[in-house]
């Protein structure tokens, strides 16, 4: 039984007049296994910073156990739970997203991707939860840098390991999140929409996100509004970060999305989120510029996060780095 107070108005925020079972058949969709992956993915990095993969090489079995795993921790006793936080920074979280004064329905394990550092584990049976989450981010962290290797092909960019080898080296600020979301009975309150994570961009460099297959995650568009992603999962989807978008020069632009309460099912998502080292100079690279004034000053990943951390869910992040307006 999970227990998050009942939802009120003083507490949670909500998004008016949006219909989340009204599905978009618009969202990007790359196989991994086909030769035009990497010009899809471009295409939809420039005009949605956000697509769907296909035959992503991540076994079904890994991905199982662990969301099996994921909800038997969620489902302890919250007295159980609270021990293995409050995150500071890694570790469960209920509510409270980040220091900032942000609300959602949701809890959530924070845990950190560094195998020098000993990952937590927890649950019932945490060896098990620690093999489980280590065979994951295996793979997914050698398909982050795949998807990334082939940005940079189709970028046309002569290094291809331009993206990747921030993800691959051994002091990557990478981090991995596992996101649940109660089904909520009381979620409509006169036409509104329970927010179960609020708006926001990613700051890494690329997402990689894995859910149930319960509804929930929102895209924004050029244009502002918003389309319900519809959920699958056996896929995974991926986000453009702000660090890309940077190093891009705004040609790639991060994605802003969110999460709705579901009022019947529960929703699970596991996220990797691929970051640089801490000490990386985060500027667009010389080789996509061309003669292009940069839009972005630079800056270190420790800087970056240290303000993107330090400001509220949906700031422009980015706002602060700007030379100029990127449009």
């Amino acid at each position: 039984m999970v227990l998050l107070s009942k939802p009120t108005a003083e507490q949670y925020s909500y998004a008016r007049n949006c219909m989340p079972t009204t599905f978009s058949s618009s969202i990007p969709l790359v196989d991994l296994s086909k030769p035009d992956a990497k010009s899809l993915i471009v295409k939809a990095c420039e005009e949605f910073g956000f697509f769907k993969v296909i035959n992503h090489g991540v076994p079904m079995e890994a991905i199982s156990q662990l969301e099996s795993e994921a909800f038997k921790f969620f489902s302890l006793p919250l007295i159980e739970k609270e021990k293995a936080g409050p995150p500071n920074p890694f570790g469960y979280g209920n509510k409270s997203i980040g220091h900032n004064g942000d609300i959602g329905w949701v809890e959530y394990l924070l845990l950190t991707t560094n195998q020098e550092h000993n990952v937590p584990v927890y649950g019932q049976n945490p060896e098990k939860f620690r093999g489980l989450l280590n065979g994951y981010m295996f793979a997914v962290r050698k398909m982050a840098c795949e998807i990334l290797e082939l940005m940079a092909e189709g970028l046309k960019i002569q290094q291809k390991n331009v993206f990747s080898k921030l993800v691959m080296d051994k002091q990557s600020d990478s981090v991995f999140r596992v996101n649940h979301y109660p089904a909520c009975p009381e979620l409509a309150v006169n036409g509104e929409n329970l927010i179960g994570f609020g708006e926001h961009t990613d700051p890494q460099i690329i997402s990689l996100l894995r859910s149930n297959n319960t509804s929930g995650l929102q895209i924004s568009l050029r244009d502002g509004s918003w389309i319900s992603v519809p959920p699958d999962h056996s896929s995974f989807f991926i986000n453009v970060g702000d660090s890309l978008q940077v190093m891009t020069n705004g040609r790639f632009r991060s994605v802003r999305h969110r999460v709705l309460a579901n009022g019947f099912k529960s929703r699970l998502s596991m996220i990797y989120f691929g970051g640089p080292p801490l000490s990386e100079k985060i500027a667009p690279l010389p080789s996509l510029m061309k003669g292009k004034e940069s839009l972005y000053k630079e800056f270190t990943w420790f800087e970056y996060k240290n303000s993107a951390y330090g400001s509220r869910l949906a700031d422009n992040r980015l706002g602060h780095y700007e030379r100029i307006a990127a449009s």
